[in-house]
């Protein structure tokens, strides 16, 4: 029982988007020819781990702000709730955190010296990104551009740099969607932790700018989501049917419409952020399967 409950401190439910920035920046380096099983398996499991513990931290600073003991826990917000039901000790868990984070950046290291020293700036930024997250970044505007570049953009562009030893313009665009959609994932969350963020001496961009105006931004970085893959593929610098990611846009439409009509209303704001988890989880994957299916044709 007890080792449940450290698993579902990690928030197991959201660690599938790292597996999908994984497979993203792996299915680009395919498509030009290049894969390695072991680097593969490698990348996968220093992601999770490194995602793990921005998710652990995450919930032992904001237990210790008072953040997660005002919030209203939903399936998508509000923390995973084991620190204020008194499930585990505060210190373990950060324990836990820093141990995962450690584990993730011994991985990143091997990584870098069998893939190249390129990858090393990543490495560090993730790291430093993902201890500070929840203790400074999120207090400074700059929680959501993090997020992006932490859980979108730099894996996808890491992942490719490990199966092929070099970056390339081409995965640096084919990593832009996911970057915008998981500044989005983490944007439209804030949403109903707006009270708790704002007394717990958050500043984040919904904060600043209030809910309302909140909705025009997320509508317009969902856009530039989709914009990014037309543009890439107009540019030809990325494969005809990576068009599949498009699919997701009626999903994406149902968030943004649905925040719209009830930014206020925490109950009837949970199909939104159903809708923009699944909007971020199909668009990275159709681009990924986009990719392959260009390799196996």
């Amino acid at each position: 029982m007890k080792l449940k409950i450290w698993f579902m401190e990690t928030r197991p439910q959201f660690l599938l988007l790292s597996v999908v920035l994984v497979l993203l920046g792996t299915a680009i380096a395919c498509h030009q020819g290049q894969f390695d099983w072991l680097k593969f398996i490698l990348t996968t499991l220093g992601l999770v781990l490194a995602h793990a513990s921005v998710n652990i931290l995450n919930d032992y600073f904001d237990y210790q702000s008072g953040i997660d003991l005002e919030t209203t826990q939903t399936p998508f917000s509000g923390g995973s709730g084991i620190l204020p039901e008194g499930l585990l000790e505060p210190k373990g868990v950060y324990r836990f955190g820093v141990g995962c984070l450690l584990t993730a950046l011994l991985i990143g290291i091997y990584l870098t010296v069998v893939s190249g020293w390129k990858l090393l700036p990543l490495v560090i930024v993730g790291g430093v990104v993902i201890y500070f997250y929840t203790s400074y970044l999120t207090k400074w505007i700059a929680g959501e551009i993090w997020a992006g570049l932490g859980l979108g953009t730099l894996p996808v562009l890491g992942t490719y740099f490990v199966q092929t030893g070099s970056y390339s313009l081409e995965a640096f665009v084919a990593s832009l969607a996911p970057g915008f959609l998981t500044a989005n994932l983490l944007f439209l969350n804030e949403f109903p932790d707006f009270e708790a963020d704002k007394k717990g001496g958050r500043y984040h961009i919904v904060i600043a700018l209030g809910k309302e105006k909140a909705c025009y931004l997320y509508a317009g970085l969902m856009a530039m989501t989709y914009l990014c893959i037309v543009a890439g593929v107009f540019c030809r610098l990325m494969p005809p049917l990576t068009l599949i990611g498009l699919l997701s846009a009626p999903v994406a439409l149902k968030a943004i419409s649905t925040a719209f009509k009830h930014h206020d209303d925490l109950q009837k704001m949970i199909p939104a952020l159903g809708a923009n988890v699944i909007t971020v989880l199909s668009t990275d994957a159709l681009l990924a399967l986009g990719y392959f299916l260009t390799r196996l044709i």
